[in-house]
């Protein structure tokens, strides 16, 4: 391991609940504040305590990149204020090494009075940039920005896109040695997330530190090879990607293996029972399953009223929300209406999912109504080898044919 670039030691950031935070303040702020103390006649009810961060341990070395997940509230937004100084922790030691650039949120580090291009040489100064460096990534943070119509307009005009472009294109061109961004990427649109990441990708390719929070586990996943899982404001898991983002998505997730569903009486057809089973084994449903074996999903329905073109369809589901399978019986052959009586489908997936954990969704109806739909009536995990194609969402394993080709090339 190189030399780090961000340390961290029992790191632990305490709030009060009702203490002023506001640091600065403008004189009528400070008037109306010395005014309810004058005239606040009641005592205070002791402050409680709120720990934010607790008991962080974390080192980063130089040209790394991290990814930080955790549901709302887990203290990541904290973590990196801790690290950029822009707060300092109650306990423990915070130490990075070499200029941060941070991108926490939209317009940190602007003043809304000033033109675009007057917060560009701002930030820059901020960031401790003379104004000959400063110019000579202009143009190219301009360009990334495209904002270039809008440049000598005040920012308090711009729009929270625009906003975004052009803290971020100041932010990632000034060349920091450690690159900070928070989940504010999500207000960008497709194209400009896309280009934010290319370019975080870029700087860790020249060697630079890049950490990176977001809700986005496969951004997380293809940016990052290393993981912490934050919660409660503590790290509940650390280490290679895919494994602390499986880790992290089935904590909360309730497995069951075969579940029952309620019977309204106002419904022609219910679903009555979904499970996941081992086709080489003719038992009970099994929740875990192998990835390199074929697996089988049964459910039953019970029907009340005949519906004319009945038909139903089984769809598979990662838990990033994905959809890699959705099969219907319409598409493979004609059935006959379905008279009244119970009746059990089965539907066989080959072994082309990769592993991880997956969700079972049911759908039955006709061609102008849905009579049932469950979009979780049974879970399932695959175990197996984690490949590092995190972005892959089926394993083909497709045969290749190699060839020698004679003659000059495009012959």
């Amino acid at each position: 391991m190189g030399s780090l670039a961000v340390e961290l030691q029992g790191v632990g950031k305490r709030y009060l609940l009702g203490e002023d935070h506001g640091g600065h303040r403008t004189l009528a702020e400070t008037v109306t504040a010395a005014t309810t103390r004058l005239w606040r006649r009641q005592p205070r009810a002791p402050q409680e305590e709120l720990w934010s961060l607790r008991h962080i341990d974390l080192e980063l070395a130089e040209g790394g990149a991290l990814g930080i997940i955790g549901r709302n509230g887990a203290g990541k937004s904290t973590l990196l204020k801790v690290l950029t100084r822009i707060t300092e922790p109650t306990e423990g030691i915070s130490r990075t090494r070499g200029r941060v650039g941070a991108l926490l949120e939209v317009g940190t580090g602007f003043h809304p009075e000033l033109t675009g291009r007057e917060n560009v040489y701002l930030n820059g100064a901020i960031h401790g940039m003379g104004r000959r460096d400063i110019e000579r990534r202009f143009d190219d943070i301009v360009a990334f920005s495209g904002v270039e119509r809008f440049l000598d307009t005040p920012i308090k005009r711009y729009s929270s896109g625009m906003h975004l472009r052009l803290a971020f294109a100041v932010a990632a061109h000034l060349e920091p040695d450690i690159l900070v961004v928070d989940e504010i990427l999500a207000v960008g649109d497709a194209e400009f997330q896309r280009k934010c990441l290319g370019r975080m990708e870029l700087a860790e390719s020249e060697g630079r530190t890049v950490i990176f929070v977001s809700h986005s586990l496969d951004t997380v996943a293809r940016l990052c090879p290393r993981v912490v899982w934050l919660d409660a404001g503590r790290v509940v898991e650390e280490g290679p990607a895919n494994q602390v983002i499986d880790a992290y998505l089935t904590a909360g997730m309730r497995r069951v293996e075969q579940r029952s569903f309620e019977r309204p009486d106002d419904v022609p057809v219910w679903l009555t029972a979904c499970r996941t089973v081992d086709p080489r084994d003719q038992g009970s449903a099994l929740s875990i399953l192998r990835r390199d074996e074929p697996l089988a999903i049964e459910i039953e329905i019970l029907v009340r009223e005949p519906v004319p073109g009945l038909n139903l369809a089984l769809s598979v589901t990662n838990l990033r929300g994905t959809r890699v399978l959705d099969e219907a019986w319409s598409e493979h052959a004609t059935y006959r209406d379905l008279d009244i009586g119970r009746f059990a489908a089965r539907l066989e997936v080959p072994p082309v999912l990769v592993a991880g954990e997956y969700a079972v969704g049911v759908w039955v109806g006709s061609s102008y109504q849905t009579v049932v739909w469950e979009p979780e009536a049974a879970v399932f995990r695959l175990e197996g080898d984690v490949d590092n194609r995190p972005d892959r969402l089926v394993q083909l394993e497709l045969p290749w044919q190699l060839t020698r080709v004679e003659g000059p090339p495009g012959a």
